[in-house]
């Protein structure tokens, strides 16, 4: 975790956790540039979009301290080890320096621990030698807490860098309960974790900082800011 904490009264300090995120199917290349503009103009940590607009996205960037993210395996994560790593390599040639791959979850709710185990040190070493960022996916509604702690575990032997508790794409998002389990989990190693599903209010994400979230991804980054500075900010791009 970084070693000052973040004011969460302070619109700049907020706005360097939140991964501006736009993963819906019928995004176009105009809300994408209109994403990137966003995040330009408030600074946020990153874009999140899917791999086909990654190389776009590192173009409407380029010379920001903007990180680039996009998805594997997702939202599923019941990809093959080989179709991970290879959307992996393409993300990161175009530009991507950071990765949110979304682990096997029917192999860790069958106890295929070494699959799972493989599933993500493959990514993670290749984000690692590029000098990425690899954040693992547990998709926490669908798992029970002991499922959780071992894939937190897993995530920190493999070397990734931040566990996640959520795609947004399935039953359930982030919740407090979770992000304190997983920031105990994996403080030790010096694992991060990213609360993401269903962060759409300030309060909502000061909830998550504060249980020990590093990092919040969320596609109404805009609105929470203009919560905070008292404008009436509506993200152009996400459309909330």
């Amino acid at each position: 975790m970084s070693a000052e904490a973040p004011d969460l009264t302070s619109a700049d300090d907020i706005a360097a956790l939140i991964d501006h995120t736009l993963l819906k199917p019928e995004a176009t290349h105009k809300q994408i540039d209109a994403l990137c503009a966003e995040a330009r103009m408030y600074r946020f940590a990153s874009v999140c979009v899917n791999p086909i607009f990654v190389e776009r996205a590192a173009k409407d960037l380029n010379h920001s301290d903007v990180a680039v993210c996009t998805v594997v395996g997702f939202p599923l994560g019941a990809n093959r080890t080989a179709i991970k790593e290879e959307e992996t390599r393409i993300a990161l040639d175009d530009g991507a320096t950071e990765i949110d791959m979304v682990l096997n979850i029917g192999a860790l709710i069958d106890e295929e621990l070494d699959l799972v185990f493989d599933d993500i040190a493959a990514v993670a070493e290749l984000c690692n030698a590029e000098g990425a960022l690899c954040k693992v996916i547990l998709e926490t509604c669908l798992l029970n807490d002991e499922q959780k702690l071992q894939a937190c575990a897993l995530a920190v032997d493999a070397k990734a860098g931040f566990v996640k508790t959520s795609t947004g794409f399935s039953t359930g998002g982030a919740t407090v309960e979770d992000i304190r389990l997983m920031s105990e989990a994996v403080s030790v190693a010096g694992v991060e974790v990213k609360a993401s599903g269903g962060i759409r209010t300030l309060a909502s994400l000061r909830e998550m900082v504060e249980a020990g979230a590093t990092r919040i991804g969320a596609s109404s980054g805009v609105k929470i800011i203009g919560e905070l500075t008292g404008g009436r900010d509506k993200g152009v791009a996400t459309g909330e």
